[in-house]
């Protein structure tokens, strides 16, 4: 076995954590001497051990003279729980590998350098690229002071996304949702437009897939000029979370004044030139609130103005075989065959039971 392999580990057990480390890293740790694996860890959950700790607990006494192979730079701060740089040292770790330096500034390549310096062999960059691409919301948290903003939609193959016929509103397949179900347990919040809040009155929850609550998301609402009926879900089931109605609606303060609690705020933005909540502002304010990410389900308006304000990192499309254009049915389609041509994306369809 030779290094990669021993950080691949490492990293496959830190993606263990994704659901559960916010506003924490997801790190994984491996422990090799004489080309076995003695320990290893991941760390879990925000406040709990990080990866060292459990990595090192696992090794026991063996872990002296052995290998370690960490996918973020150990830390050498007081934080939630002590630093792993301290005990590295102690359980005579003889040589460590970094996938990646650790953007905080609390660390950013002082532990390597304090490692170093009590006369550990530190070999960072190893699969860096692959442990940067799994902590891209932490890294671009940590960096920018605000959250990783994630577009997503659902369209047919006429390029619709939303539905008005006399039939089903839903787009995606049954997996398409589970999916979105999926990627809501991956971000600390939800953000959707006024009118896809009163059009869908969805309860913006992460579910299993037998429709348990599994993550209590804060739920952030985008109101515009118009009133937004109090009764709505968002509003009603206060135990699935926050909400935070963003607005630069003045008149707004008096609306939702009988709803504000702690779990229901007001949060008032300044306009940008365009007139709309100021988004920029938006995500400043998230980010004060250790809100590392957020997912923009819609409508198409609301992705727009963030795009318009060059804020969205990472997008997500389910496109899904049906045609909406005028009619009063959908009609689906069976995808046949799939290609990459280029930079452009070739398929071909049948419609079903035709």
């Amino acid at each position: 076995m030779n290094d990669a392999h021993y950080m691949s580990l490492a990293l496959n057990l830190a993606e263990q954590g994704r659901f559960s480390v916010s506003p924490n890293p997801m790190v994984g740790c491996v422990i090799v001497k004489n080309n076995k694996i003695i320990g290893q860890g991941y760390h879990q959950r925000a406040g709990e051990p990080h990866a060292e700790i459990l990595a090192l607990r696992d090794a026991g006494d063996a872990a002296k003279g052995a290998t370690a192979y960490v996918t973020l730079e150990p830390c050498c701060h007081q934080g939630r729980t002590p630093p792993c740089r301290n005990a590295l040292l102690s359980a005579g770790i003889k040589k460590i590998y970094v996938a990646s330096i650790d953007p905080n500034p609390l660390v950013a390549g002082k532990g390597i350098h304090l490692l170093r310096a009590a006369g550990i062999d530190v070999e960072a960059g190893l699969l860096e690229k692959k442990a940067k691409q799994l902590n891209e919301i932490f890294f671009h948290y940590i960096i920018h002071k605000r959250p990783f903003v994630i577009a997503k939609w659902a369209m047919s193959l006429d390029g619709k996304t939303c539905v008005n016929t006399l039939d089903s509103k839903q787009i995606s397949g049954i997996k398409a949702n589970a999916h979105t179900h999926q990627l809501r347990r991956e971000v600390d919040a939800i953000l959707v437009g006024a009118n896809t809040l009163c059009e869908d009155d969805p309860e913006l929850t992460a579910r299993s897939a037998d429709g348990n609550v599994i993550k209590h998301l804060t739920k952030i609402i985008l109101a515009g000029k118009n009133r937004i009926p109090h009764h709505l879900n968002v509003f009603k089931n206060t135990s699935f979370g926050k909400t935070i109605i963003a607005t630069s609606n003045e008149k707004h303060k008096e609306w939702f004044a009988p709803l504000l609690s702690e779990k229901i705020e007001l949060l008032m933005l300044p306009k940008n030139k365009n007139g709309y909540p100021s988004l920029t502002v938006l995500l400043d304010e998230l980010g004060k609130k250790e809100i590392t990410s957020i997912l923009v389900e819609g409508g198409m308006t609301t992705h727009q103005h963030f795009f318009a304000e060059n804020l969205v990192n990472k997008i997500h499309v389910y496109l899904s075989p049906i045609l909406i254009g005028t009619l009063q049915k959908k009609r689906p389609l069976i995808f046949s065959d799939a290609s990459l041509l280029g930079k452009d994306i070739h398929f071909s369809t049948y419609w079903e039971n035709a």
